[in-house]
């Protein structure tokens, strides 16, 4: 089977779009530059579609690797026939090659391997051809060296059958079928470590039974975790007397002396090579699919955050709250570069809240501070509720921010090279600050994994995730565009066709020459060829160029386009822009050629009526109740405003201005059933919430969405 033809098998989509998509990818093109610049090759193929044509594709690279392998293994023992090898051609999949494989696998010391080395192999077969009478007398002539006895002799030639058994592939495909589809998973409790304090988080598992086809996937990842942790046990288990039956069918033929050693044969297969081998097989198979599933949680999760609202260029007095250390304050110009730094101590033990306020008060006069950003971590209500005492002289917003992952960047290598002569608590104050200013451009300087907007992202495949979400980090970054002038190394890195080496080749020659002063000039950066500027161009801008092109989504090789369309009216290129009266005048079949079609030119017309367009949406000022400062505060039936500050697929979890966040259950989302947490909710959307139960001991506050 092709390629072209493995990915049509698995996805319902046109095939010239697959396979052009394919050749583009194999020309080292992106995904966003395909997804948005390659429409007409692609039939207007979207991100997620080109992401799983990708995902199809490594499997098949994978599947044909292993294919490889086994063909030759089979070529250098000497048992490759035209049949097999063609057999093996057609396969689709790991599990059926490696059941097809199984027969021929070079065995280790088995207790099959042993019988064989003590000549029962032809006893084996006699019992298998189910004809043959007085078995005994029979196995009798087999009693030599080590075979002792009959009893030895029957034994080991029924260790031979049952390994027979277990490389049929359609007992084995009937086993797997009837884990699919019938297998429970049963979990037990380790007596001894039962009363351990860690353990009572997994005590709803001490004593659990449920399909494993019907397991949702956060409960499969908590099991596993309590079971490596080694709280509980597990099992996976089948109606064995059905499975038994089913095997028997295929293999007994008669009822006599053989088919009695054959079913002792048969029993002993299922119970130490099949069951085991399988249920393995079916668990990690579920667990695979509860990892699938929370990777795109986390992604979900992560885009979302990644795309929150900017406040934008704003000159910012950033503040990471403490108590006994103080409140690390740094004032942020409106391109987040710092200006100046201090430490405040208005919380206890030191009290000196006269002075934070004076303190505040001249910092955002002096910095004509626009925003203020608060950490959302200790100390952070007692600091919100300081600086609303301050009577500021020009109009300056309040917002709190979230810290996740401020201290994994504060004593990372790169905020190193970016304040050198700083410690980790002001780069930690830094990033809280830029954070407002721009989501995006912050938090990709951040390991994805250390942001905490996933469930169970540590008991995944790190691999896995970690592809994924650098799917999304560059889709998000690519969406909303960089400005090569201010853009980080991080940032730039993440642009399609950079890379980490040419995004510091762009900041060096930026810190070497100067800011960019056209699309044409970042050609002339170290290595950056024409392939790397093909993909990347159009998602780098360049405020007040002199083309007004190169600082919106128009691509470079489509400027002559653009160019025709303002000549044929008359007008220049600048007084296109932002008009959508002419834009309407446009006939744009009359541009279309070979290689441009509809598709592009409509997304040209659409970016040069808002050029550079950001499509986030502006940050909101939010206020949580000020009378809720702990968990005691809180009371069944009350309504607080929250942030979604988490999404799982059990719910999502709300931050209701206290240390601990609320859950709101799926259950408790809609009167109706809920399919999709994501679409009820969204992160870091402002919602007004209902408590339902407050549990102080265990800290734990369940919500529902108030509508």
């Amino acid at each position: 089977m092709t390629q072209l033809k493995y990915i049509l098998s698995k996805i319902q989509l046109p095939e010239q779009s697959v396979k052009n998509t394919i050749a583009l990818l194999n020309e080292d093109c992106t995904i966003p530059f395909i997804s948005r610049y390659r429409k007409e090759r692609t039939g207007n193929l979207d991100e997620v579609q080109i992401e799983r044509i990708v995902k199809f594709r490594d499997e098949y690279e994978i599947l044909e690797k292993r294919k490889k392998t086994v063909l030759k293994a089979l070529e250098e023992q000497a048992v490759l026939t035209a049949e097999l090898e063609h057999k093996i051609g057609l396969i689709q999949d790991l599990s059926t090659l490696e059941d097809v494989y199984l027969p021929f696998k070079k065995s280790r010391k088995t207790k099959a391997e042993k019988a064989r080395q003590n000549g029962l192999e032809a006893l084996a077969k006699i019992i298998m051809s189910q004809n043959a009478k007085d078995i005994d007398i029979i196995a009798y002539k087999y009693v030599k060296g080590d075979v002792a006895s009959i009893e030895d002799a029957l034994e080991g030639a029924r260790h031979i059958i049952a390994e027979w058994v277990n490389e049929r592939s359609d007992i084995r495909h009937n086993i797997r079928r009837q884990l699919e589809r019938h297998a429970m998973i049963s979990t037990k409790v380790v007596k001894s470590k039962a009363t351990e304090e860690h353990a009572q988080k997994f005590r709803d598992y001490f004593d659990w039974e449920e399909a494993l086809s019907r397991i949702p996937s956060h409960r499969l990842l908590a099991i596993l975790r309590a079971e490596k942790e080694g709280f509980i046990r597990l099992k996976i288990e089948i109606d064995h007397d059905r499975a038994l039956d089913n095997i028997e069918r295929k293999i007994l033929k008669s009822n006599n002396e053989c088919s009695e050693q054959i079913e002792i044969a048969i029993k002993d297969a299922y119970k130490r090579l099949l069951l085991p081998s399988l249920s393995n097989e079916a668990l990690q198979i579920a667990k695979d699919k509860a990892d699938e599933s929370a990777i795109n949680v986390f992604a979900k999760n992560l885009r979302q955050l990644l795309l929150g609202s900017p406040l934008g260029e704003k000159r910012v007095l950033a503040i990471d709250p403490g108590f006994r250390t103080g409140c690390k304050v740094v004032c942020l110009d409106a391109q987040g570069q710092l200006k100046y730094n201090e430490t405040i101590y208005p919380h206890p033990p030191k009290s000196d809240s006269t002075g934070a306020i004076k303190k505040i008060s001249s910092l955002c006069d002096a910095y004509k501070i626009e925003a203020i950003a608060i950490g959302n971590g200790t100390a952070s209500r007692e600091t919100e509720a300081l600086i609303r005492k301050v009577h500021f002289k020009n109009d300056v917003q309040v917002f709190v921010v979230s810290e996740a992952g401020a201290s994994i960047y504060s004593a990372s290598k790169i905020a190193r090279e970016e304040f050198p002569n700083y410690d980790v608590t002001v780069r930690g104050s830094v990033s809280i600050g830029r954070r407002l200013q721009d989501p995006l451009a912050e938090l990709v300087k951040i390991d994805a994994k250390s942001i905490g907007v996933g469930q169970y992202q540590h008991d995944v495949d790190q691999s896995k995730l970690q592809k994924q979400l650098d799917v999304v980090v560059e889709n998000c970054v690519n969406a909303v565009g960089v400005n090569i002038n201010t853009a980080s190394k991080s940032l730039l890195s993440y642009v399609s066709g950079i890379g980490p080496k040419l995004a510091e080749n762009i900041f060096n020659y930026r810190n070497e020459h100067g800011v960019f002063q056209s699309r044409t000039d970042i050609k002339k950066v170290p290595r950056l060829g024409g392939k790397a500027f093909e993909q990347g161009a159009a998602f780098l801008r360049i405020k007040d160029a002199k083309n007004p092109l190169d600082d919106s989504a128009v691509h470079p090789e489509r400027y002559v386009v653009v160019s025709k369309m303002a000549k044929d009216l008359g007008k220049s290129v600048q007084e296109l822009i932002g008009n959508s009266a002419l834009l309407n005048r446009i006939d744009l079949k009359q541009y279309c050629t070979d290689t441009v079609g509809l598709f592009t030119l409509e997304d040209i017309v659409k970016e040069l009526e808002k050029p550079g367009l950001d499509v986030r949406e502006q940050a909101k000022v939010f206020t949580f109740n000020q009378n809720i400062k702990t968990i005691n505060d809180l009371r069944e039936g009350q309504l607080l405003p929250g942030i979604v500050n988490n999404i799982t697929n059990f719910g999502c979890f709300v931050n209701v201005g206290i240390k601990e966040s609320g859950l709101i259950h799926v259950s408790n989302l809609s009167d109706g059933f809920v399919k999709d947490v994501n679409e009820h909710v969204s992160l870091h959307q402002q919602i007004i919430v209902k408590v339902l139960e407050v549990d102080v001991p265990r800290k734990r506050i369940q919500l529902k969405l108030h509508k």
